[in-house]
């Protein structure tokens, strides 16, 4: 469950501030260093003043907006037109609505990451009609300069690298408690959006037209509360649709885990042994791209059905602790970031660790840390053993490099369209519940990236298109399948 940040609770998510600076001086630091690991252009001076206590102004005068700093948006901007590049299916969403706006009306506030690709995603949604608020969904992954420029375009964005849990909480509320403006649609990344209008702001959260949620996090909160009958609007699961599976999850990390972890490590990984926790879509992408480096994978899972893929794949099924004590690096793609014992951390060969970990089990005083460069910290034993922590637990891949634009330019346009569903979906079409994106919109997202690689659908006759029992245009496959 949420737990909020005034609450006397360990919040687990996100350590505070004070809680990093408590350990050393160098992990203070935190990703408010003057590089960025993502490789974006970031302010070189030493400014340290947060952003919550700077008055700033875009060039039409507004303040509307929280940033590191506004002038950095020229360097955002030239980001932004690299990405649209490489979301052609938003840019084709752009055109066809010259005419139209599906959206018009629609009051967006969303929490996601603050990147360039979900810079493209807000600019279409505005160029639907859409009034939108943002803010930062994770305290690492925000690129400062796309926030500037977003900040510069007249979007009220609440986000920049290297937030505290209080700035990430407080940015959330910024975006919602405005005066005159209430929001009719959500859009969110890991339920902390929907959960703090939820506990915080009821009566705004029963005017909700509709929620989109892309995590597993998030949706299995969605889950609950549609459980215990609190759900009171209806949502979209985004993130069990095919075109967020089978392409976000799976592509998307077969090439941001080598980034990550070559930027953040300099590592080769010929014969560096590997176990991946998990072999979902993720684990599947991750293990491919490891294998075909030449690293020996080996995998952990809990589900016959994935464990059996692994095995017919190539790869050695295995406990963890079977094999913790030869492997170089230990990589979790499973959202149960709090399992992992202290014991697996103190392997002797252990070099490298990402992983969802609850870092609470090394904030310990016999543990010493020591800040490499923004998002890599040595993790030391009193007897000299040391393991490197990437992204301090959190997402690699967002935190530690960039991700295929292309790829989220589907996961994009799966969200806006999934808006465009519930925003202009008629009276008791959907109710107060949990719902998967329909087939047909799956089928429509897909065909909107395909003329990148020229490729040309073959079409059913109306005899193979009876014989099926299949409309010519579709939808091709049932709802339930995956």
């Amino acid at each position: 469950q949420i737990q909020f940040a005034d609450q006397k609770q360990e919040f687990n998510k996100r350590p505070t501030k004070i809680g990093r600076r408590s350990l050393s001086r160098s992990i203070s630091q935190s990703s408010t260093d003057s590089y960025s690991s993502a490789a974006s252009y970031t302010d070189s001076s030493d400014d340290e003043t947060s952003p919550r206590d700077k008055q700033q102004k875009n060039s039409k005068g507004s303040s509307d907006f929280c940033v590191k700093n506004i002038k950095q948006a020229e360097f955002g901007r030239r980001e932004i037109e690299i990405a649209e590049q490489e979301m052609p299916a938003l840019m084709a969403l752009r055109k066809r609505a010259q005419g139209e706006k599906p959206l018009a009306g629609a009051k967006i506030v969303g929490c996601t990451h603050i990147t360039a690709q979900t810079a493209v995603l807000m600019e279409t949604l505005g160029a639907l009609g859409a009034q939108c608020r943002w803010a930062a969904c994770n305290i690492y992954s925000t690129l400062n300069e796309v926030a500037a420029a977003l900040a510069e375009s007249g979007f009220p964005v609440f986000a920049w690298k290297g937030e505290s849990e209080d700035d990430f909480w407080w940015c959330i509320d910024r975006c919602v408690n405005v005066e005159g403006w209430q929001p009719n649609m959500i859009l969110d990344d890991g339920g902390d959006l929907t959960h703090w209008i939820y506990k915080k702001y009821p009566n705004m959260f029963k005017k909700i037209k509709g929620i989109v949620e892309e995590s597993v996090t998030g949706v299995h909160r969605l889950y609950q509360l549609s459980k215990a009958g609190k759900l009171c609007v209806p949502a979209m699961n985004v993130n069990d649709s095919v075109t967020k599976q089978k392409f976000d999850n799976l592509y998307c990390c077969r090439e941001s885990i080598l980034d990550g972890l070559k930027r953040t490590t300099d590592m080769m990984f010929g014969g560096k042994q590997v176990v991946v926790c998990g072999y979902g879509e993720v684990g599947k992408g991750c293990c491919a791209a490891l294998k075909a480096m030449g690293s020996i994978v080996y995998v952990t899972e809990i589900d016959p059905i994935c464990a059996l893929q692994a095995c017919m794949d190539g790869f050695r099924l295995v406990k963890l602790n079977e094999v913790i004590r030869q492997v170089d690096i230990v990589i979790t793609c499973t959202d149960h970031w709090n399992r992992l014992p202290r014991e697996v951390l103190e392997s002797p060969s252990l070099e490298t660790f990402q992983t969802h970990l609850d870092t609470f089990l090394l904030r310990t005083p016999e543990l010493t840390w020591e800040r490499v460069r923004s998002q890599v910290d040595h993790v030391i034993w009193p007897d000299g053993k040391r393991i490197v922590l990437l992204a301090e637990g959190r997402l690699l891949n967002l935190s530690c490099s960039t991700v295929p634009t292309f790829v989220l330019s589907i996961t994009a346009t799966t969200q806006a369209l999934a808006l465009i569903e519930l925003y202009n979906a008629p009276e008791g079409r959907y109710k107060q519940d949990v719902y998967l994106l329909p087939k047909k919109m799956d089928e429509y997202v897909a065909s909107l990236h395909l003329p990148t690689f020229d490729a040309h659908l073959t079409e059913l006759t109306d005899e193979q298109a009876k014989y099926l029992g299949l409309n010519k245009n579709g939808p091709f496959k049932p709802n339930y399948y995956r």
